[in-house]
């Protein structure tokens, strides 16, 4: 047993890097730097942060140079090492794809012909793409800016990531195959895990990680309701296992109806509510959730 803090790999930077660190402070995790652009940061007593390029994250986990890791499926997939996914972190939402230019007869990933070059920084997802397709291809290993590729000559179809494909329109470029569809995960060490020191430690990070993001899928809705509604009000909000009621002091015909909603269904919740006759209705915020 070490007695070392858990060692988390970070992205250094980018959208991915913003984010994670957002779940990590909202779940108290709040990394402190002993001095600027340090690459080392404690997350508490028992928890270290390391930034580090975000695909070589995977790298990193498998190594043991980190206990665990946020990266992106796609750069666990392409690193192919051997790494435990604990549970997908729901945001870096985006799409390994191919794609060709405007002008290309090809349709589709199928109609590529044997012994194309294709220009790509994901090579073995991109061969074993084409290969599970029974397509021998040529690899055009790139390092970014894979979107210009075709344009230059350098290959007649590429892999990429994509969220919205706007950078790929904007190239002249469109999609022709899917390769996979990526969000950022919590990967682990399979030794660590082994431990049942770090795996407890390991599980209760992840709780608190994920209470954060089951709050940010809810919110907290209150409503003074009249008593003869209860049952249609059961029917609106039903919560986690049914409304907490609670007396209105002096309130005769009316309790104060508690309970957790989804997010996105707020607007249609608050209407029904008021049509049984809610008054005082008020919906915020959660920090976290723990079923």
């Amino acid at each position: 047993m070490t007695k070392r803090p858990i060692r988390v790999a970070l992205p250094n930077k980018g959208r991915l890097s913003e984010q994670a660190l957002d779940l990590f402070e909202q779940a108290g995790l709040r990394p402190a730097f002993k001095a600027d652009r340090a690459l080392v940061a404690s997350l508490g007593a028992d928890f270290q942060a390391i930034f580090v390029r975000t695909q070589d994250i995977p790298e990193y986990v498998a190594d043991g140079a980190a206990d665990v890791g946020v990266t992106g499926a796609d750069c666990v997939a392409e690193s192919g090492r051997d790494v435990t996914e604990m549970f997908d972190l729901g945001f870096g939402r985006c799409r390994l794809v191919v794609a060709v230019g405007d002008e290309s007869g090809v349709q589709s990933a199928k109609e590529v012909p044997a012994g194309t070059r294709v220009a790509t920084s994901f090579p073995h997802c991109a061969k074993n793409y084409f290969d599970a397709l029974g397509i021998p291809i040529e690899i055009a290993r790139v390092s970014g800016a894979t979107e210009i590729a075709p344009h230059l000559g350098v290959a007649d179809v590429i892999v990429d990531l994509t969220s919205t494909g706007s950078t790929l329109r904007a190239h002249s470029l469109r999609e022709i195959g899917t390769v996979m569809e990526s969000t950022a995960r919590m990967v682990a060490n399979p030794s660590a895990l082994a431990d049942p020191v770090v795996s407890g430690k390991l599980g209760d990070l992840a709780a608190a990680l994920q209470s954060v993001l089951a709050a940010q899928q809810k919110r907290y809705l209150m409503a003074n309701v009249p008593k003869d509604k209860l049952e249609e009000v059961r029917q609106v909000i039903p919560g986690l296992s049914g409304p907490t009621i609670v007396e209105v002091l002096d309130g005769g015909s009316w309790v104060a109806a508690h309970a957790v909603v989804d997010a996105d269904l707020v607007y249609q919740t608050i209407s029904r509510l008021k049509a049984l006759g809610a008054e005082g209705i008020l919906v915020t915020k959660i920090e976290r959730l723990m079923p």
